[in-house]
């Protein structure tokens, strides 16, 4: 067997499963101090003011200052022409990120837990009690961040598993003429419909992003299968 066609299969194979296990988290995990604290939640005297987005208007109405610090363990980007944000109207919302901080973030066990969101929602699962008892769904939120600022919506497209992320802005709900409108939770021990932080962003960090070793095998295996291929159809048709 030609060294391109190891080359090929080794490399194709690496590529699946690394790609299979990108969004793990990673294991080691150097947390900046931000993350081991609770969300900030102040009073605003901002009033409700208006927002446009892809020829909408939008009344954003803030109920608190929110400051969030956490560790992205799940999220899901939002076309506002699908779906149902489109039949809401919804262009506003643009991602739901699921983070945790604290204890929970820190936690020996956490890599027994999945994380994946739904539509709205952030689902949690683990087969493992110990894991489970060392965590606390306290020190989650599901959070639809929404912003009409294309800079802002240009930052949060780069978020992944594992990276630590802040966000500030305002707790707050919104509303538009010919859709619905989508409330908030204001605390962080509620649970089921509404249980969701509503964020509007005025400021998106990636505090420290992640590093994953699945995700860097991933792009070193497509880059030798690339080049196995490239050298396997170089050496077929090269002219004797």
């Amino acid at each position: 067997m030609k060294i391109s066609t190891i080359v090929i299969v080794l490399s194709f194979t690496w590529l699946l499963i690394s790609f299979w296990n990108r969004n793990d988290l990673p294991r080691n995990i150097d947390f900046v101090p931000e993350v081991l604290a609770e969300p900030q939640q102040t009073t605003t005297r901002t009033k409700p003011f208006d927002a446009a987005f892809n020829g909408v208007d939008y009344l954003v109405e803030p109920e608190y200052e929110y400051d969030l610090a956490g560790m992205v363990v799940s999220y899901r980007h939002h076309d506002g022409n699908s779906r149902m944000h489109f039949l809401a109207n919804d262009h506003l919302n643009m991602l739901d990120v699921c983070v945790i901080w604290g204890d929970s973030a820190t936690g020996k066990l956490l890599h027994k837990i999945d994380f994946w969101n739904g539509i709205f929602t952030c689902n949690v699962f683990t087969r493992d009690s110990e894991a489970w008892e060392a965590f606390s769904m306290e020190q989650l939120s599901n959070n639809h961040l929404i912003s009409d600022d294309e800079a802002v919506r240009r930052q949060v497209k780069d978020i992944a598993i594992g990276d630590q992320i802040r966000v500030r802005g305002y707790l707050a709900s919104y509303s538009s003429e010919q859709g619905g409108k989508r409330g908030t939770s204001t605390t962080r021990t509620d649970t089921g419909n509404g249980a969701c932080e509503t964020l509007f962003v005025q400021q998106f960090e990636i505090i420290q992003p992640a590093v994953s070793f699945w995700r860097i095998s991933m792009w070193i295996s497509l880059a030798l299968l690339t080049a196995g291929l490239f050298f396997h159809f170089r050496r077929a048709y090269r002219p004797y």
